[in-house]
């Protein structure tokens, strides 16, 4: 997904092109904040701003604290909380923000249960929704932690309504042939863009066309742990196919980024738990998936690391990990519980995780993005697409166990395209159709 803007933790991801779907819209005539909130989400920003509050004045603190301990002033060692007078300040600062915020969250939820769907039922918007998506992104693991109503819930979805079993079964026109796609790391669903005659249609809509799949669109906290969520998919998908109103003959998923991670730690939990649904699974398309990690992240990893060496940087490290669980999972493309279970995802370790094949009797292709031209030197080809490295998006890494076993005309490389361009890729649309086409 996004890893770049994320990881600097700067822009949001709503000027992005979405992996998804659908609606082609014209800009709004305006930007006036009151048509994409709803009162749930006043809710859940008075809460992070009254964190805020809290992170800021730690940091304050500790760097004071620092100070007096280089100088001799009596100050307990790695407290980080300063004593006497300057303590109290601080006490009282803390005091007045945790009433303040209690106080006003208290009244929200109280006007949100006068209101009700006056208050929250106002239509969602793609501004809003890629906001909530570069939000849980950067810190979901928080916001669901602390249930903060912006925390998004996992839904399948079609045609921009969600599936439960009752919407599942009554289906208009749905065909034995599905197809999931799922988007990366601070994205979402939709695919929100202005009027353009050049503008690509996305996976789905080619690929339901061309191939008469039934297209499903995932939407997920790309904020949790990879693995998390590898548990919720496992339990959904195993939903949608048992309340499919048709048997299911192919599944087959289109999957982005983070997306691609998010599959594989399905598919194995699925398996582990006596799931059906993966015997229905023939294709997994990989696009610019970070099967071993993105760079950013390792960066981001020595950067929490350095800030840690003095004790006047040290408080600034809580800066850096505000990011999310789902982020730090991308330092080398962690799937199971395991590679991440029993470490403090901020420290500095090598990469631990025990290699996790392809799943068995699935055809798996990769699609590997470079923003050089072909022709280009080695070198360059190399970088890939901005994000992620063409080695680590073709599964390739110097531990055999933890090679992907992709077979040679199952991995392609597109050049001249950076990570988000592969999500409207016409040469990308056309090598999907030719893979998955049926033999004649």
């Amino acid at each position: 997904g996004c890893l770049g803007p994320i990881l600097k933790q700067s822009k949001p991801a709503a000027h992005h092109a979405i992996f998804m779907k659908r609606a082609t819209v014209t800009a709004p005539a305006s930007n006036k904040l009151h048509r994409h909130l709803r009162l749930s989400d006043i809710r859940g920003v008075a809460q992070l701003a009254t964190q805020a509050i809290f992170g800021v004045t730690r940091i304050i603190e500790g760097v004071h604290h620092s100070v007096l301990h280089t100088i001799g002033i009596s100050e307990q060692e790695n407290t980080g909380q300063t004593r006497g007078v300057t303590g109290i300040v601080y006490r009282s600062i803390h005091g007045a923000t945790s009433s303040l915020g209690k106080g006003l969250d208290a009244s929200l939820s109280a006007l949100e249960a006068l209101l009700g769907d006056k208050g929250n039922g106002k239509p969602t918007t793609p501004e809003r929704e890629s906001f909530l998506a570069a939000l849980n992104g950067v810190m979901g693991d928080w916001l669901l932690a602390r249930d903060n109503p912006l925390a998004i819930s996992m839904t399948l979805r079609y045609q921009d309504e969600v599936l439960n079993g009752q919407s599942i079964e009554s289906l208009p026109a749905a065909s034995g042939k599905v197809m999931l796609l799922i988007h990366g790391l601070c994205m979402n669903d939709l695919r929100s863009h202005a009027r353009r005659q050049d503008q690509q249609p996305d996976h789905g809509e080619v690929l339901a066309s061309a191939l008469g799949y039934t297209p499903v669109y995932l939407r997920y906290n790309s904020g949790l742990h990879i693995s998390q969520n590898g548990h919720e998919l496992a339990a959904q998908l195993d939903q949608l196919v048992t309340h499919w109103p048709t048997p299911i003959e192919e599944l087959t998923v289109v999957a982005h980024s983070m997306g691609g991670l998010l599959i594989r730690s399905a598919v194995h939990y699925a398996k582990e738990k006596g799931l059906c649904w993966p015997e229905q699974l023939q294709n997994i398309v990989f696009l610019g998936t970070p099967h071993h990690g993105a760079p950013l992240e390792k960066a981001g990893n020595w950067f929490d690391a350095l800030l840690r060496i003095t004790p006047y940087s040290k408080p600034f490290a809580k800066l850096g990990q505000v990011r999310s669980a789902g982020i730090t999972d991308l330092r080398y493309g962690h799937v199971l519980d395991d590679d991440w279970h029993g470490l403090d995802r901020f420290d500095l370790h090598f990469d631990q995780r025990r290699g996790l094949p392809l799943p068995d009797n699935v055809a798996c292709y990769t699609v590997a993005a470079t923003t050089s031209e072909e022709h280009s030197t080695l070198g360059n080809r190399l970088i890939g697409d901005g994000l992620v490295p063409l080695h680590s998006s073709l599964g390739r890494h110097d531990d055999a166990q933890k090679t992907l076993s992709f077979a040679d005309e199952a991995r392609w490389t597109v050049y001249g395209t950076n990570h988000m361009q592969l999500l409207s890729s016409a040469e990308v649309n056309r090598q999907i159709v030719h893979w998955l086409k049926p033999a004649q």
